[in-house]
């Protein structure tokens, strides 16, 4: 299976169903599920904004901060450059669908772009 690494709290809030679309800075013809893993990196700047738009999300994005590996999946269905989202800035946005949580984090090194995890993993 194909995963991809995305900052926290963007990677909780994709899995939540609260942001339907990532914003990158580069294109992918990839379509369909894909693994969704949180870093360790800890976006602040994202997460300040996040609260200053959306303060009844604090408690969520706060509880977010130590959660990292793979958190779930969810299936891409495009790469944009434009989207209705509010959460949409580009250049490309990978748009996501049917976001599923896993009731634990699986512990992983995430990877730049999109990589392939082997199904071992996801058995252990």
């Amino acid at each position: 299976m194909y995963a991809l690494s995305i900052k926290q709290p963007w990677a909780s809030l994709i899995l939540a169903g609260i942001k339907p679309v990532e914003n990158r800075t580069w294109s992918t013809s990839y379509r369909g599920p894909l693994l969704m893993h949180a870093s360790k990196t800890w976006d602040k700047r994202g997460a300040e904004f996040i609260i200053e738009k959306h303060p009844e999300l604090k408690k969520f994005i706060e509880s977010s901060k130590k959660t990292t590996g793979f958190l779930g999946q969810a299936t891409m269905t495009d790469c944009v450059k434009e989207h209705h989202s509010e959460w949409f800035d580009g250049p490309y946005g990978f748009v996501f669908i049917k976001p599923m949580e896993f009731q634990n984090p699986i512990p992983y090194k995430g990877q730049l772009g999109i990589f392939y995890v082997p199904e071992k993993v996801m058995e252990e």
